[in-house]
């Protein structure tokens, strides 16, 4: 599929079977979110792996991407968990330090609750406020679940990013003086994004895959990697193609892999959707 000057390739199959047909450092950024193993009902695939099966098949999926990667090149990994069993992000990360060195560790927060009071008044808030969606968890042992985390790996660790490119404007405008990498009033956002799921009124409409991140998560993510070294920006485990539709909205090639049919197809439709709108 082109669209602009983007190339949009997409493969159906394992990705196992398809990395390995792609050219040796061929993929500037690649932005995933793999299956969790906590049980998600996926169309076609176990999401329930004894542990150690699990971790070996993220061993071989993340051995095969680095394969892939260029030098500079930057890995996006979003991996959730269940209150019941916390450590699934933590042990895949774990994982890919045998290919990787860990860059930067990114808190994606889906729904935050901010105090007037403590925010100041320079923020500006009237009153308490509490905006985002979160799946709600019902135990008087484990609070709601807000967060997930969006691992940045790179092959060495000292990969250049753009960090202006996601920036924030200053609230006081004084303390850009004190900066001299402050740009044009910009500072960096930090490692934690408040990045909110948009409202829905039917979930098999909207959003029929059970796990999946808004555009708006890619995108920053391509963003602070750098648009002008991005590349050809890979998603082995592409769902419903929100790292397309951000790839293909800021013109970049990207590589796509679905083993669903169906999601494979809904995803090229949300694309040619998101790119006419």
């Amino acid at each position: 599929m082109t669209v602009g000057r983007a190339t949009l390739r997409f493969y159906l199959g394992d990705c196992l079977t398809v990395l390995p047909r792609l050219e040796p450092a061929s993929i500037g950024t690649v932005v995933t979110s793999p299956p969790y193993n906590i049980g998600i009902k996926y169309r076609s695939y176990q999401d329930d792996l004894p542990r150690k099966d699990y971790l070996n098949w993220s061993d071989s999926w993340l051995r095969a991407v680095s394969h892939v990667m260029q030098p500079e090149a930057s890995l996006f990994l979003n991996v959730g968990a269940k209150p019941t069993d916390p450590w699934v992000p933590l042990e895949v990360a774990q994982v890919a330090r045998r290919f990787f060195k860990l860059q930067n560790t990114i808190h994606w927060v889906k729904s935050i609750a901010i105090d007037r009071e403590a925010a100041g008044q320079g923020a500006g808030l009237d009153r308490d406020v509490a905006v985002g969606h979160y799946k709600p968890i019902n135990s008087d042992r484990f609070v709601n679940d807000c967060h997930e985390f969006i691992f940045h790996f790179t092959p060495g660790g000292r990969t250049r990013l753009d960090r202006r490119a996601v920036g924030v404007p200053y609230q006081d405008r004084s303390n850009i003086k004190r900066w001299a990498s402050a740009g044009e009033g910009l500072r960096c956002r930090g490692n934690t994004w408040f990045i909110p799921y948009d409202t829905i009124q039917s979930r098999d409409r909207d959003r029929p895959h059970p796990a999946s991140f808004p555009p708006r998560v890619p995108d920053q993510c391509l963003r602070l990697h750098g648009l002008d070294r991005a590349g050809v920006v890979l998603d082995p485990f592409m769902g419903l193609g929100s790292t397309a539709i951000a790839a293909a909205r800021l013109g970049l090639d990207f590589v796509g892999i679905e083993m669903d049919p169906h999601y494979l197809q809904e995803a090229v439709e949300r694309v040619k959707a998101s790119v006419d709108a």
